[in-house]
């Protein structure tokens, strides 16, 4: 399953996010440093309307939409990386996440204590960034050491050491080692380090009601740092998605069209790191259920099958495959069929997103 970290400076809206975004999340929101003492787990469903359309068409019992799970981890502080705050212990658990949901505050509130005295997106962004520099820093010098030894007996080690030539001057001058220009077999080469700073990176601006729809400057700020960085950048409202989870699902789009938004906060952290993490969705439906499975772009057909069992994949014979559009437009599997829209697809296959499939396998 997708994990995705939150984290940030205290009081810039992690807890607030989360526990509007996670069901029955048991995070503390309270406004004081370090109201997160463990890092808080959950798991959300993705929203896709495609399931109920898909449902209803093959008469499914149950819908299963993809799962995400989201990790609250305590606020960082200045010299978290030497240990101060809550320190090294909330590093170690960004490092099991798949991406980081780096939560800036973009709003100004006399209530809300800010633990730097003022809103400044720009510092706040750097603070982060520079902590877990350093904590990578110490573990990449380390590692580059003895790769250099192992240079002496291991030729294959040179890709190592090309990497983390690369990664530690910008580690160095505070900089995240994601923005350093690895190939495919260095970057392989240093996965099993799981830096922090490698991971990629969706600022989560937090804004007033008043700001949702168009942003401010503070937003602007945040845009401008991640398109330097190659990041992804989602305006949200922690505040906003707590009065939405308050509200009966037939009323929240009507709150958000009255706020000038499209959507609300979950989905767009979906497609936000969806598309960052080159994520798609495909389909299987029928009369037991109709369910959403989340794969990499550029899998093929047994490799998507291998994601619902290993035995599907070991197994794979051939994928009946049909568009999500072509099998709603004909509004049958059968019509689809009868129409030449529905592909028995072998081994080559790359699947598509929407695909709604059918493996055929051997046990």
């Amino acid at each position: 399953m997708l994990r995705a970290g939150n984290v940030g400076l205290p009081n810039v809206g992690k807890s607030t996010l989360f526990n509007a975004v996670v069901a029955n999340a048991k995070a503390q929101a309270a406004n004081f440093p370090f109201c997160t003492i463990e890092p808080n787990v959950g798991v959300v469903a993705v929203p896709d309307n495609r399931l109920n359309v898909l449902a209803g068409i093959t008469g499914s019992i149950d819908t299963i939409p993809a799962r995400l799970e989201f990790v609250d981890i305590a606020g960082l502080v200045k010299g978290a990386s030497q240990g101060e705050g809550l320190g090294n212990q909330f590093l170690a658990n960004i490092r099991e996440v798949d991406a980081i949901v780096h939560v800036v505050r973009c709003f100004e509130d006399d209530d809300i204590i800010h633990v730097a005295g003022s809103v400044d997106p720009e510092r706040d962004i750097e603070i982060i960034n520079i902590e877990l520099a350093l904590a990578d820093m110490s573990q990449a010098e380390r590692r580059l050491d003895k790769a250099r030894k192992e240079l002496r007996t291991k030729k294959e080690a040179q890709v190592e050491v090309d990497a983390l030539e690369k990664i530690v001057p910008m580690l160095q001058e505070g900089l995240p080692a994601r923005l350093a220009n690895l190939t495919d077999d260095e970057r392989f080469s240093i996965r099993s380090l799981g830096l922090l700073t490698l991971k990629p990176v969706i600022y989560a601006a937090n804004v007033s009601e008043d700001d949702l729809a168009e942003g401010n400057a503070y937003v602007e700020k945040v845009r401008a740092i991640a398109a330097h960085e190659g990041a992804q950048v989602v305006v949200i409202s922690a505040q906003v998605e707590s009065e939405l989870a308050e509200l009966p699902e037939s009323d929240r789009a009507e709150f958000l069209e009255s706020l000038g938004a499209k959507e609300g906060g979950l989905a767009s952290l979906i497609r936000a790191t969806y598309d960052l993490l080159g994520l798609q969705t495909y389909f299987t439906t029928g009369p037991k259920e109709t369910r959403a499975w989340t794969i990499t772009k550029g899998m093929t057909a047994p490799q998507a099958a291998g994601v619902i069992h290993s035995d599907f994949e070991r197994g794979f014979i051939r994928a009946e495959t049909v568009a999500y559009t072509n099998l709603v437009q004909s509004g049958s599997m059968a019509a689809a069929k009868e129409k030449g829209l529905v592909g028995s697809e072998g081994r080559d296959y790359v699947v598509r997103e929407g695909d709604v499939m059918l493996f055929r396998f051997n046990v």
